[in-house]
């Protein structure tokens, strides 16, 4: 909206990339400061706590903490991305369609958890479906307007294939496997919060970079054109997860929730595409990719020789079994986010 300023009525302030997603930054982060207290009131009153299925004694005392704090800050980001972006560009249509598309997946599994007063929700067949069909839709988007097919390997300059219209399949995986990641992650206060800012933060210097002529030409990145001003809704979603912090960290307030989390992995994947870097993905979200794989590795062991592979899955737990205190774990998780994007971040000039 205040794009318009500057076209409609020449406020040159407005044609700015960087201040329009330095304003979308401060707006979003503003509201759910104000509006997370209001909702923490509404939700206890309401009694929309998250149901507590874990044996461990710490997660007990966790049985009344409202959830589904994803809604405010999905709802946070995409207002300031309304009064910040221009919405005449296809990227961020789709990265706003993006937040609200796995949001609604979220709210509806978390309104069975709450309804029904059990952590099961909605079936783990349902919710692969619906991931499935979000995931194919934003990926025909894509391809329909042409977004880049070739895929990219990390610290090497030049693609290794063009994949075509297979391309759709891929991107499909790399959304069901990043909001599926994140919601494995979602389990202590803040574990979750903090690795999607770092990687949310690394994915917006390369979506900008991506979309400006001068910087991917000097670092040789695979240039994607119009698609900085997704760098205002990237801001804005880190505006709000700051906001969100306010209240999750421990002890937590609010949950995210589904809302949140696969609202959250589904943004990631899609920055990933937008940015060319799907493979970079695995480093860049390093610590969702570990959660995941101990439940991959957990089941597989189960499974295949009736024996446990960790304490108890996803890893996070396992070290609260071995005694580690939540704060411990949660503060070295986010070490290991921290350093795993600034590797990453290293591809942009080691190609």
């Amino acid at each position: 909206m205040l794009y318009y300023l500057y076209s409609i009525f020449g406020v040159n302030i407005f044609q700015y990339l960087s201040f329009r997603a330095g304003l979308a930054f401060i707006i979003s982060f503003c509201l759910c400061v104000f509006l997370f207290p209001k909702f923490i009131i509404w939700a206890r009153n309401k009694k929309a706590s998250q149901p507590i299925s874990s044996s461990l004694p710490t997660h007990k005392i966790k049985a009344n903490t409202p959830t589904m704090g994803g809604v405010v800050f999905v709802s946070s980001s995409v207002i300031a991305s309304i009064l910040c972006a221009n919405f005449i560009n296809h990227y961020v249509l789709f990265g706003v369609f993006t937040l609200i598309l796995f949001c609604l997946i979220g709210v509806r599994d978390d309104y069975i958890k709450i309804s029904q007063k059990n952590n099961q929700g909605i079936s783990a067949k349902r919710k692969i479906v619906l991931l499935i069909i979000a995931s194919l839709i934003l990926s025909l988007c894509l391809f329909l307007i042409e977004h880049n097919s070739n895929l990219y390997l990390p610290f090497i300059k030049k693609p290794i294939i063009d994949m075509g219209c297979f391309t759709i399949i891929f991107w499909l995986i790399v959304f069901i496997s990043s909001s599926n990641a994140v919601n494995i992650t979602d389990g202590l206060d803040g574990l979750a919060t903090v690795p999607s800012i770092c990687a949310i933060t690394t994915l917006s210097i390369f979506v900008y970079f991506a979309g400006n002529a001068i910087f991917s030409s000097y670092l040789l990145l695979p240039k994607t054109i119009n698609s900085g001003e997704l760098f205002i809704v990237s801001l804005a979603l880190l505006g709000s997860l700051f906001g969100f912090l306010w209240y999750n960290c421990y002890p937590a307030q609010v949950f995210m929730g589904d809302s949140g989390s696969l609202a959250l992995g589904g943004f990631i994947a899609y920055m990933g595409i937008v940015s060319n870097n799907e493979i970079l993905l695995i480093l860049v979200g390093f610590i969702f990719v570990i959660e995941t794989l101990s439940v991959i590795l957990q089941i597989g062991s189960y499974k295949i020789r009736n024996k446990k592979i960790f304490l108890m899955a996803p890893i996070h737990h396992h070290f609260e079994v071995k005694g580690w205190s939540e704060n411990k774990i949660i503060i070295r998780f986010w070490i290991i986010a921290l350093l795993s994007n600034l590797l990453a971040l290293l591809s942009l000039k080691i190609r």
